[in-house]
């Protein structure tokens, strides 16, 4: 064989060799979240283990204190209020505001934050970079509840006609995996756009300046835009993106026998909560509206859009979550984490 054809075939078992590190990888990134999980309902089995050890403990409210993440749209607080819930937590509860998912799990990754309620993209990304995190509950979303929206009189009426603009999203949430889901079924990639990476403060007042095109959000931002700026829906979440949202917990938390009793309390109540707000619109969007500041004709719109219904996490969810892991990663959005996630469990 000539040096020419040992190059060539040295390339090819190379390229063999990366493709097989690149489906590990992700298949690996996969198992990280989902392995306290799989067969799991919103009160996940994972807890299932520690939690006739603590029962005794969480029946006289012992002295855990359980640190919730909160983010502006996900209302897990306001939730329970409104549900009638929020008393019969079983232990003491710390809740803090995030604006969006990823510095949510941020916080977790870091210990400050036991759990918290996030889409479908930030627990990709936080696995990736080596966070210790478990999927523990999920649900199953309204498409109305995510959107890509433009600006009232905007004269782009197609997702082609993104081409060259300016699009602002959160980076790493559900949002900017439903508008890579977007971009990619109409054939474009992520370097067709210009991708500006915001916060919902600041994404909607890009998008009302006219210094974003148009604004991958979630519910009650999307109501809010169309609602006080005439903003218009481009596209929602009817064939884009997963719909599926999760909540997420630290492995640290899981193998406490007591907070991963109160996590497994946790979720059952949050699951009642958030069915009763699927037919009490009206007295939840009350609540929710005193909870974020917005108008009660905004809240409503987006309890009616945002209702959701708790589904045990199934192969169905599993194979979801792999497409937003390989959506990602076929992008280049994870490239280098994974490259850290697999030397982190291999």
């Amino acid at each position: 064989m000539n040096p020419d054809s040992q190059r060539h075939a040295r390339r090819g078992r190379s390229r063999r060799s990366n493709a097989r590190s690149i489906c590990r990888l992700t298949t690996l990134l996969l198992a990280c979240l989902l392995a306290a999980a799989c067969g799991s309902s919103g009160a996940s089995n994972a807890t299932s283990s520690s939690t006739n050890t603590a029962a005794n403990k969480l029946s006289t409210r012992s002295q855990v204190t359980l640190r919730i993440g909160d983010a502006a749209g996900t209302g897990a607080k306001a939730l329970l209020t409104a549900a009638g819930l929020l008393g019969r937590l079983p232990v003491k509860v710390a809740w803090s505001d995030f604006p969006s998912g990823p510095p949510m799990l941020q916080a977790l990754s870091a210990g400050a934050l036991d759990i918290g309620g996030v889409g479908d993209a930030p627990p990709v990304f936080a696995a990736a970079g080596g966070a210790k995190i478990a999927i523990v509950g999920s649900f199953d979303n309204n498409p109305n509840k995510s959107a890509l929206i433009v600006p009232h009189g905007s004269s782009i009426h197609s997702i082609a006609q993104l081409r060259g603009k300016t699009i602002a999203v959160v980076q790493g949430s559900s949002a900017d995996y439903h508008l890579l889901t977007v971009l990619t079924k109409a054939g474009l990639g992520v370097h067709d756009v210009h991708m500006e990476y915001l916060q919902p403060a600041a994404g909607i007042a890009a998008l009302t300046s006219g210094s974003a095109d148009a604004w991958d959000i979630w519910s009650p931002f999307i109501e809010q835009a169309m609602i006080q700026d005439r903003a218009r829906i481009l596209v929602n979440g009817d064939s884009y993106g997963s719909n599926y949202v999760f909540v997420v917990a630290s492995r640290a938390s899981l193998v406490d026998p007591a907070k991963a009793a109160a996590i497994a309390e946790y979720l059952k109540l949050l699951d009642q909560a958030q069915t009763w707000a699927n037919t009490h619109p009206q007295a939840w969007a009350k609540v929710w509206a005193s909870a974020t500041g917005l108008p009660a004709s905004i809240m409503l719109a987006a309890a009616r859009d945002a209702t959701a219904t708790p589904v045990p996490i199934t192969s169905t969810i599993i194979a979801s979550e792999q497409g937003v892991v390989d959506a990602f990663y076929a992008a280049g959005l994870i490239r280098m984490a994974a490259s850290r996630l697999g030397a982190a469990v291999l």
